[in-house]
């Protein structure tokens, strides 16, 4: 599959223009690896260091879909790993709103750091992002890039009324993407898609 292919499969399967607009700018290559580059417009996921992967261009698609993103909005990454998300959401949410993302393998955060050194509504920070990013918050989206069986209720709470996470939910080696709307003070499941393989959230 090459770019066009891609960008046209992703039109097809019903994404808002704004996210296939954001896919056919950002380049899927400039965040992998050298020996990798020929298959970035394939719609697989990919490895990229330290056990963790890049995610399939159509679950990427889906989760920023379930995010309902605007422009101007203040979003947060837990498990930002190379960056690649980061730069769909910057170009999503236009220059006026603010992308945090939060690595907590080093080496990921620093090389993504240095692949988004030109984007200024990105800020990433290497940390454990089990506690969400507290010193930001709250956010108006979040989006979880690890599978973990339950959301802390510490993430939960930084997001603002009305606010959305979508997450990818539950045990062994297979995930519901689940997104929860903030109602007040009460959390409520607003959407489940079922059969989604992540790597799993480092503590």
């Amino acid at each position: 599959m090459n770019k066009e292919q891609l960008i046209s499969f992703l039109r097809k399967e019903g994404f808002e223009e704004k996210i296939v607009n954001a896919f056919e700018k950002i380049q899927r290559e400039d965040f992998i690896r050298d020996n990798l580059k020929n298959l970035a417009c394939e719609n697989i996921a990919l490895p990229i260091t330290n056990d963790q992967t890049i995610s399939q261009p159509s679950t990427i698609a889906l989760a920023l879909s379930l995010l309902k993103l605007k422009e101007k909005q203040k979003i947060l990454e837990i498990g930002s790993g190379c960056g690649y998300v980061l730069a769909l959401l910057s170009e999503i949410i236009g220059k006026e709103g603010k992308v945090y993302g939060i690595e907590i393998i080093k080496e990921l955060a620093e090389d993504s750091k240095e692949r988004l050194k030109n984007y200024e509504n990105v800020e990433i920070f290497n940390k454990n992002g089990n506690k969400g990013l507290l010193e930001r918050a709250p956010f108006d989206r979040i989006l979880i890039s690890a599978a973990l069986e339950e959301i802390p209720k510490e993430i939960l709470e930084q997001l603002n009324e009305r606010g959305r996470i979508v997450a990818p939910i539950g045990p062994g080696f297979m995930q519901t993407l689940t997104t929860i709307k903030r109602e007040g003070d009460k959390f409520v499941v607003a959407k489940e898609v079922p059969g989604f393989i992540f790597v799993h959230f480092v503590e």
